[in-house]
């Protein structure tokens, strides 16, 4: 996912997972799952549930789910004024602010991906994004001047943000903007899930706007694993390069492939590098990561999309991050794969679609 914010997600995201669990009628049987689908932060959800559920329960289970993301948006929101994000972007500079845990946990997930990428991530971003204003025709309105940016980059940056977790506390030291929304919503993925397991619920698929989540099974009686679908990086058409079996696992994908503009031969994306000012320009065209946690798998969903093929290997591969590359290629693209990624998904998916596993010299040679 790219820094935008929270409800602005549905249409500046190219949404490039696919969920591919079976639909359910209004009263399905026992052994059918039940779906729930709708609209939340400017995008869709679908929770995929398989358990015999009443009506009533059905109604109970969604209602609790919603609360939940509901206070996210509460919590997280750029867009509401009542926002606890809010609140806290309007204190006065370097004065502890109390926030809720959710917050101090969402910020120092992003701090922690900050530091560990070089700055590849970055919460503070926003004004820089603001600054290169994409239009309607995915074109930024005025390119910024080279002084205009530099003063922007002396302005943001991750450093700024100080956040004492064990005190549930944070302040920013220079007026920067914090946004979460590179993080956000996978940390909404991850409350409905644990909403859901503590209803007892074992076995379900959680789609939030292309972040997914599941536990259990697709079908428990004969322990068929949930498939996902990473999509092939084309401009148009949705279809699936893999599909992947996922069980217990949650999975993020960013992507440049629908959300870029070109001039004077070059590509310019609509992810803005942190540490430069800029669209990034070089040749990674899709990023998927898997992780237990939501959150942490879209964070770096986001970092490895700035660092690029090379450098968002050599990271993978450093900090055991599992992470699946399509890079472009010509007019095609190559697939590129971590080692701890190989060895989540077992050789023989590995083998049958000959992605290739980054050692130190494969990752050298991308570009």
């Amino acid at each position: 996912m790219r820094y935008l914010t929270l409800r602005a997600l549905a249409a500046g995201l190219g949404l490039a997972l696919l969920a591919l669990a079976s639909g359910c009628d209004s009263a399905p049987p026992a052994s059918s799952p039940v779906r729930f689908q709708g609209s939340v932060f400017g995008t869709f959800y679908q929770v995929t549930v398989n358990a015999a559920l009443t009506q009533d329960e059905r109604n109970a289970l969604e209602a609790g789910f919603l609360d939940e993301l509901e206070q996210v948006d509460k919590t997280m929101s750029t867009y509401r004024d009542d926002s606890d994000l809010v609140a806290f972007n309007r204190a006065p500079l370097g004065e502890w602010q109390t926030l809720p845990a959710a917050l101090i946990e969402v910020m120092a997930l992003g701090q922690q991906v900050a530091r560990q990428s070089g700055g590849a991530f970055d919460v503070t971003v926003g004004g820089l994004v603001n600054l290169w204003s994409f239009g309607p025709e995915a074109r930024p309105q005025e390119i910024p001047a080279d002084d205009v940016l530099a003063a922007r980059l002396r302005q943001i940056g991750f450093e700024a943000l100080d956040v004492d977790e064990p005190a549930r506390r944070a302040r920013r030291e220079r007026d920067v903007f914090v946004d979460l929304s590179a993080v956000a919503k996978g940390y909404a993925t991850d409350r409905v899930a644990a909403y859901l397991d503590a209803q007892g619920i074992e076995h379900y698929l959680v789609n939030l706007g292309g972040d997914l989540i599941t536990r259990g099974y697709r079908n428990p009686d004969e322990h068929t694993p949930w498939r996902i679908g990473i999509e092939k990086p084309r401009a148009s058409g949705r279809s699936a390069q893999y599909v992947i079996p996922l069980s217990g696992m949650s999975v993020a994908t960013s992507g440049d492939y629908r959300h870029y503009f070109e001039q004077d031969g070059q590509r310019f994306s609509h992810t803005v590098d942190p540490r430069t000012g800029r669209p990034i320009t070089h040749s990674l065209a899709s990023v998927t990561v898997v992780d237990p946690s939501n959150a942490r798998a879209d964070a770096w969903a986001t970092a490895m999309t700035v660092l690029g093929a090379e450098d968002g290997m050599a990271l993978a591969r450093r900090l055991d991050l599992r992470v699946l590359m399509l890079v472009r290629e010509g007019d095609g693209w190559q697939s590129l794969a971590s080692p701890a990624f190989a060895e989540f998904i077992g050789e023989a998916f590995m083998a049958d679609h000959t992605i290739p596993v980054a050692d130190e010299a494969t990752a050298e040679t991308q570009g």
